[in-house]
C-alpha cells in the first residue's frame, strides 16, 4: 500500500500522508465494506480516490512540496549502493514521466502484484483498458531507461 502510495503521489512524505488518510477513511466507513470481497481491493479504491481529490486541490492551490528523500541518502557508502539508489533514481523519475493512467497501471499491476482484472476494479476501468495502459505504460519506461522492447 505504501509503495503505491509513493507511486502516486512521487513522493516518499506525500505517499506516508496518503496511507495515513486511506488507513482513516477506511476505519471510519468500514461499515461499508462488503464482506467476501477483497479488503485490499477496496483499500486501494479508497487510497486512489483520495489521491484523486488531492491532485485536484493542490493543482488548484498551485502548491508545491519540496522531495523530502532529496536528502536521505546524503553520505551513504559503497559503489553498489551508490549504484543501486542512481538507478532507482532513474526508474522513479521514468515513472514520473508517465501519465498518470499508465503510472497507475504499472504500480498496480508490476509493482503491487494485483491480477489485471483486480487492478481495474480498483481503477475502475475494462480490463481491455488497462492493459492497454499497462502495454503503453511498460514501453515507455523500457524507451527511458534505455532498454530494448
Amino acid at each position: 500500500m505504501r509503495r503505491f502510495a509513493r507511486g502516486l503521489t512521487r513522493n516518499g512524505a506525500d505517499g506516508d500522508d496518503l496511507c495515513q488518510m486511506t488507513i482513516e477513511r477506511a476505519l471510519k466507513s468500514s461499515h461499508l465494506w462488503a464482506e467476501g470481497t477483497r479488503l485490499d481491493s477496496w483499500v486501494y479504491r479508497i487510497m486512489r480516490n483520495i489521491w484523486i481529490d488531492e491532485a485536484r486541490a493542490r493543482n488548484r492551490a498551485g502548491q508545491t512540496f519540496a522531495p523530502e528523500e532529496d536528502g536521505e541518502h546524503v553520505g551513504m557508502a559503497g559503489d553498489g549502493a551508490i549504484e543501486a539508489h542512481v538507478e532507482l533514481g532513474n526508474v522513479e523519475r521514468a515513472m514520473a514521466q508517465l501519465p498518470d493512467e499508465q503510472r497507475e497501471a504499472v504500480m498496480l499491476v508490476l509493482v503491487e502484484g494485483f491480477a489485471y482484472k483486480e487492478a481495474a476494479e480498483i481503477i475502475g476501468c475494462p480490463m481491455g483498458t488497462l492493459t492497454s495502459r499497462l502495454a503503453r505504460g511498460r514501453e515507455a519506461l523500457m524507451r527511458a531507461l534505455g532498454e530494448q522492447s
